[in-house]
């Protein structure tokens, strides 16, 4: 079942803007130490992080809340598996909330996807709840 949808535009060219007015103030409020690694390896540093930007405020709709109730940025983060699909793990508030929407007997599932076309990137998330297999 489908406990939530969340997608996000974000302007690539605002968030260099942003990067290049606060820095790393901006980072480290916002992206947690494996997505900066990951961010400032990429050859488009701006579009990686506009990317995850998007997945963050996608996520937090979907958990039904935006940015608002308590979540923090660093609450949510997007890393990759081997075959490069990126993946979301969230903590703290976020997932608390995450489990006050999960009903009981099931275990939730967060799918993310990202894309950009210069100037744009673009995330969606849809969280799942699957029946937990005894």
């Amino acid at each position: 079942m489908i406990l939530g949808i969340g997608t996000d535009l974000a302007n690539i060219e605002r968030i260099e803007r942003t990067l290049a007015r606060f820095g790393d103030r901006f980072r480290n409020r916002v992206f947690t130490e494996t997505e900066q690694t990951k961010a400032e390896r990429r050859k488009d540093v701006a579009g990686t992080y506009a990317k995850r930007w998007a997945a963050k405020e996608a996520c937090s709709k979907a958990l039904g809340t935006g940015l608002r109730m308590g979540i923090a940025w660093k609450d949510m983060a997007v890393t990759n598996l081997h075959t490069g699909q990126p993946v979301m793990a969230v903590t703290g508030w976020a997932q608390e909330r995450l489990e006050s929407m999960t009903p009981p007997g099931y275990e939730a599932i967060i799918h993310v996807t990202l894309t950009d076309d210069h100037p744009w990137a673009q995330a969606f998330v849809v969280i799942e709840a699957r029946p937990i297999q005894s």
